[in-house]
Formats: C-alpha cells, sequence, structure tokens
C-alpha cells in the first residue's frame, strides 16, 4: 500500500510541479511546456528514456537531464529500478544515477522515496496541464533548504583519488608480475606478450585502432603482420584498452563488453567467460582478467594445431592454464621467486595459474597507478588549471554533458552506452552469429537490450592511449570529442583515415565490408543513449584542452618500467 501511494505521488509530481508526463509504456517523458519554461530553464523536451536493463522502470525521471550549475556537486548511488535519477537538480545538488559509488548519505538517496522528495524540491516555472485546467495547486515547497542542511558535505561531483583508493598489492608479486607481463612464455607459440599490447613505451597500450596479435612481430605502428604460416589470420577484434588505475577499488567490471564481472553466480567470485570453470582463489578482478588474453586464439593462444595451448583452449578454456603454469615454474628463476613471495607456496610445483594471474595483477595494479594529473592539482589543492583547460572542465562538467557517463574518480560510470562508433574490422563474431559486426555487452548478455553499447572508458592518462572507441575509430583525441558530441553526423562523416589501421592485405578485403550491409548499419545507427550537442570549435578545443589535464606528470616514469631481460631468455619487445 505504501509502496502505491509513494508510486501514486510520484506520478502526481510528475504531472503537477515539474510540467512533465510519463507515457503509458513508462519509457518516454512528454514535456507539457517548453523547455525553457519546465525547472528553470534547463530541461531538455523529448527526452526519451532508453529502453536497457539500467533505466528500465515504469516511472523514472522527473525531467531531461540538465546542464548542472557551476560547480554542482553529485552524489552517485545504486538505484533501485523504481527511483532511478539519470539527472536531476537540487539547488547546487545534482543526483546521477550511476552503480557503487559514495556511501554515507548516498544511502538515504537509493530509496524511490527520496524520488519523491526530490521532485517536490525542483518545482519548475511552468504552467502545467493541472493549472491550465484550471486546477490551483498548492504553493512552492520550501524543504530545500532542510535538504541543504542535511545533505551539508555531499561528495564531490569530481572526486578526487588518494592511495587510500587503491588495492594494496605485495612489491615481490609485483615484480614477478612485471616478468611475467613482458614473457612471450604465456603466449601458445610464444611469440607474443601482454606487453606486445600494453606497452610502456605506448602509455600501456599498442597506438593501433585493431591490434595485430599473435603472429606479428614488432611494436605499435610498426608492427607488421608476419608471413607465411605463421602470419596472422585476423586483426584483434577490438582496442587494446588502457591499463590506468585498475587497481582502484572502484572497478567492478571489465572488458570493452564488461564480460568479466564482480559476481558470485558461480561460486568463484566473477561472472566471466570461463564460468564455473574460473579457479578460486583470484584475489581481485584484475588477477581473472589477466587469464583470458592467454587463452584467445588471436590474442596470445594461437591456432589449433600449432601449440598445446591453443588446442587445449579449443577442448575448453580452464584446460590451457595448467599447461601454462608448468611451462612458468619449471623455469628456475620463476619458481623460486614464488616460493620466495607466496606464502603458502612451498615448492615450484605448487605454483598454478592462480599464482600466476595475482602476480601479474600486482604489477598491474600498482604499475599503472597514477593520480598527479594538472586536474588533480585542482581538485586537492585547488590549483588553477590553464585557463583553455578550465573552460573545457566546465564544459565537460556542463552543457556538454560529458558528466553524464564520465563521473566518479575514475571519470567512468562503468556502465554500457551506445554511441554509434563507425564500424568496421572483423567483428567479434559468436558461432551462431557470424556477420562480422561487434554487438557491444549484448555479445556478453545475450539480451537485446543490450546490443552495441559498451563500456564507458575511464578519462585519465587518455592524452596518452590514442586510439579511441571500443574499435579505435578515431586516431585523435579531438576527432573522439566531435563524435561524442554528435556520434550520427559524425558517423556518417567517418572515413578510414580517421583510425590507425596497419596495412595487412590479406584481411583488408573484410576491414570494411559490415559497412556494405545496409540493413546492419542502421540498426547500429538507431542505438544511440545520448542527443547531439552543439559545440563550436573552440568549445572542443577547451574540452581537449581539459583531458589533456588529466595526464599524471609522472605518467611516463612508471616504477618498475619495461625489463631488459626476461627469465624464459625469449626476447622482450
Amino acid at each position: 500500500m505504501v509502496y502505491l501511494l509513494r508510486r501514486h505521488l510520484l506520478n502526481h509530481l510528475l504531472d503537477r510541479d515539474c510540467g512533465v508526463g510519463v507515457s503509458a509504456d513508462g519509457r518516454k517523458l512528454i514535456p507539457q511546456e517548453r523547455a525553457d519554461k519546465v525547472g528553470g530553464g534547463q530541461a531538455e523536451t523529448g527526452f526519451i528514456i532508453p529502453a536497457d536493463t539500467r533505466l528500465r522502470a515504469r516511472v523514472t525521471l522527473h525531467r531531461g537531464p540538465q546542464i548542472p550549475v557551476e560547480r554542482a556537486d553529485v552524489v552517485l548511488f545504486d538505484a533501485e529500478p523504481e527511483g532511478v535519477h539519470h539527472a536531476d537538480q537540487l539547488l547546487g545538488l545534482g543526483i546521477a544515477r550511476a552503480r557503487g559509488g559514495p556511501k554515507g548519505v548516498a544511502r538515504f538517496l537509493e530509496t524511490p522515496l527520496f524520488h519523491q522528495i526530490a521532485c517536490v524540491l525542483d518545482i519548475g516555472q511552468s504552467r502545467n496541464r493541472h493549472q491550465a485546467a484550471g486546477h490551483n495547486p498548492s504553493g512552492p515547497f520550501h524543504l530545500g533548504l532542510l535538504f541543504a542542511l542535511f545533505l551539508a558535505a555531499p561528495p564531490a561531483l569530481a572526486q578526487p583519488i588518494t592511495a587510500e583508493d587503491f588495492i594494496a598489492f605485495d612489491a615481490d608479486k609485483a615484480r614477478i608480475g612485471q616478468l611475467l607481463f613482458y614473457d612471450k612464455i604465456l603466449s601458445g607459440n610464444r611469440n607474443i606478450s601482454c606487453g606486445t599490447c600494453h606497452h610502456h613505451d605506448l602509455g600501456g597500450s599498442d597506438g593501433l585502432s585493431l591490434g595485430i596479435g599473435e603472429g606479428g612481430t614488432g611494436l605499435g605502428a610498426d608492427r607488421t603482420p608476419g608471413d607465411g604460416p605463421d602470419r596472422i589470420r585476423k586483426r584483434i577484434p577490438r582496442n587494446a584498452p588502457a591499463l590506468w588505475n585498475l587497481g582502484h577499488k572502484d572497478v567492478r567490471v571489465l572488458f570493452h563488453d564488461g564480460r568479466l564481472e564482480m559476481s558470485d553466480i558461480y561460486g568463484n567470485d566473477y561472472d566471466s567467460p570461463a564460468e564455473e570453470w574460473l579457479p578460486q582463489g583470484l584475489e581481485t578482478i584484475l588477477a581473472a582478467q589477466a587469464l583470458f588474453p592467454m587463452t584467445s586464439q588471436f590474442e596470445m593462444a594461437g591456432n589449433v594445431g600449432e601449440n598445446e595451448i591453443a588446442g587445449a583452449v579449443k577442448d575448453r578454456i580452464d584446460r590451457a592454464w595448467p599447461i601454462i603454469a608448468k611451462r612458468v615454474r619449471t623455469i628456475s628463476d620463476y619458481g623460486e621467486m614464488f616460493v620466495a613471495a607466496f606464502d603458502h607456496i612451498e615448492r615450484p610445483e605448487d605454483v598454478t595459474i592462480v599464482e600466476i594471474g595475482n602476480a601479474l595483477a600486482a604489477f598491474i595494479g600498482t604499475e599503472w597507478t597514477n593520480y598527479d594529473s594538472p586536474y588533480d592539482a585542482f581538485l586537492t589543492d585547488g590549483t588553477p588549471l590553464p585557463e583553455a583547460a578550465e573552460r573545457g572542465r566546465q564544459l565537460f562538467f556542463g552543457e556538454a554533458r560529458c558528466v553524464q557517463c564520465h563521473n566518479g574518480p575514475l571519470l567512468s560510470d562503468q556502465e554500457f552506452h551506445a554511441m554509434a562508433l563507425p564500424a568496421f574490422g572483423p567483428g567479434r563474431t559468436r558461432i551462431w552469429d557470424p556477420i562480422p559486426r561487434d554487438v557491444g555487452r549484448m555479445g556478453a548478455t545475450d539480451d537485446l537490450e543490450d546490443a552495441y553499447r559498451f563500456r564507458t572508458p575511464s578519462l585519465r592518462n587518455v592524452a596518452l592511449t590514442a586510439p579511441y572507441g571500443h574499435n579505435g575509430a578515431y586516431a585523435n583525441l579531438r576527432d573522439m570529442v566531435h563524435h561524442m558530441a554528435d556520434p550520427l553526423r559524425m558517423r556518417a562523416d567517418w572515413t578510414p583515415e580517421k583510425a590507425a589501421l596497419p596495412e595487412v592485405p590479406w584481411v583488408q578485403e573484410i576491414d570494411f565490408v559490415i559497412q556494405t550491409d545496409t540493413l546492419e548499419m542502421e540498426r547500429q545507427a538507431a542505438f544511440l543513449d545520448v542527443r547531439p550537442v552543439p559545440l563550436s570549435e573552440a568549445q572542443v578545443d577547451d574540452i581537449v584542452a581539459f583531458l589533456e589535464s588529466l595526464t599524471g606528470e609522472t605518467a611516463l616514469m612508471r616504477p618498475l618500467g619495461r625489463p631488459k631481460s626476461v627469465p624464459s631468455g625469449l626476447p622482450v619487445d
């Protein structure tokens, strides 16, 4: 009964005070007045609620996303479906939808009741259909001041990072992880390492839109696809993601499609492609993530018939890991280091893929931690940003609406959004879906509502990690900002020259074949979670300047760096 009363109250407030109605299917907000008359002139007309699992609700927003006021604060909360807030504004307090955020006050904001209260506080100045029909609704509420006092110190929209925000990893394990990270012993044909595609000299990535994996030689733009029987069979379907700050405690989902996330669905702490076969004992999500490139045919494992690891993966994903672990522990230097670093390892024979994953995680989680950018100085000490970057910051958190997805300490909501990036490459095909396309999150969930949605990347040190997008569609940051502001226009104008694709003659004939599929192109363009934001060239320049201010002063001076040699004796890229 209480629930129904609250629901009724919310509907009533939506209609009366905010000048916005809710459609019968609950998916659309219907403005009753012009945008400049709703909510003090900052609401937007015709806002469509995306019909995905993160926004599904019969009664949700009480109006569309708004331009936050200068230095507005945002509270992030794990909303229940009936209490989803996409972007509200309460005095100087913005309320943005996100999973997992600041605790404390945010706990109260998780309740559907707060949604109704927020609507009461946020009365617009519009006439509404009740007034037009001759109703005489009560005057403005004055609860805003009470809540301003109650929420005297809300979490900041721009949250600083501190050392306490990161998982504490063991230095000895990290040293083993550094060597393994650059050791090709982990690959099926012993010809590629983790560091090949996530190299120190390339900002923790590979500098390519779609990587050249197992079978190639060299680094970055100079990497060649090999020749003869050892040459690559196809490009890596997705851009190599950067590794910055993955040891942050807020990180709970990895890979562009989120196919690895924290969950106890299989009793091993993670929902992953290995399902119940993922081994127990992986200490962090980073450790779990480290295991999967080793089992990928085109990344590290190689082709069936070429080595025992590729054959084992074909039988079942987990059957390759004992082979890799044996390779590592039978190298005497590695065996001794594992015994010294891991308390429960008494002899090299005890080393399994779990210890290897945990060592790799210790390295990645410490080596790529960086939060000493000019923007961090602005957050912690109030050090002013350069003028262009400051204008860009205000746009980013204001009218450009970047903050709707890029929020929190890592500037990522870790959610999934469809941004209509140009399609090309081999696609991430599936057995029952051989079309060379990438359906994004849907590939992990098999939920049609997740089609073409990809995880929001963190933006810290983003200037070092070109190309951009899940497929590296744009080789420079400026083009990517343009795309995020007007996806469909940029998609229509995109040309292959905007990407960084090395020549691979025997696979180039399928690089752009997906673009000849008219129906597929229409489907991809139809899945779009944002509306265009008009930005001038000068405003784009300012946003780029702000994004460049996210680069750490010591980003290129990593604690351990690339080793000169590795225990296997194999060459280090």
